[in-house]
């Protein structure tokens, strides 16, 4: 009887670890989008093979690179006293000649909670982590500034040191996701 008393506490002690953890969460992302720094051309193509008209993939405000990047994966969880951490895989370079490797980027997290300017960016130490040789980084670190108390529409973009962007979360769709 006392197992059984013992294993039920400790049961409702994860629970309810789990139920505060999501009641702390204010942003959840899973999966993720690498850039194509284009999101549209126009008119006859030139000689060069470039168009004249180009419209950047600028997202919230913030430049593309100028090359595609992809990633195989991404992972993020941010909660209300904008303590965050990313789990990164695969952010690599998808064109040019440097194609598969990581053009020894360092990256930062922002994450944007408005959907119309202006935008109040979040991020992590904008000094950035290493990527290692297949892509792969983790960032474990608080957003600065202070993120709000609800974040009504979510993006978060992993940026360069430069400031672009190189990819972007998917937004989870339920705190069931994991």
């Amino acid at each position: 009887m006392l197992k059984k008393v013992a294993v039920l506490v400790m049961s409702l002690g994860v629970v309810g670890q789990l139920s505060a953890h999501r009641r702390d969460s204010l942003a959840r992302f899973d999966g993720g989008i690498g850039v194509i720094p284009a999101s549209s051309a126009a008119g006859t193509v030139n000689p060069d093979n470039t168009f004249p008209n180009v419209n950047r993939n600028v997202v919230r405000g913030v430049n593309p690179p100028g090359s595609p990047w992809r990633i195989a994966d991404l992972k993020a969880d941010i909660d209300i006293y904008g303590r965050i951490k990313v789990r990164g895989r695969g952010l690599l370079l998808a064109g040019g000649n440097g194609i598969g490797t990581n053009a020894n980027q360092k990256v930062f997290a922002t994450l944007i909670c408005e959907a119309a300017a202006p935008f109040t960016e979040h991020s992590t130490d904008l000094a950035g982590v290493a990527l290692e040789a297949d892509g792969d980084f983790r960032i474990d670190d608080t957003l600065n500034p202070a993120v709000p108390s609800t974040c009504a529409s979510p993006v978060l973009l992993i940026r360069n040191t430069g400031g672009t962007w190189f990819a972007a979360g998917i937004p989870a769709l339920s705190d069931d996701d994991n």
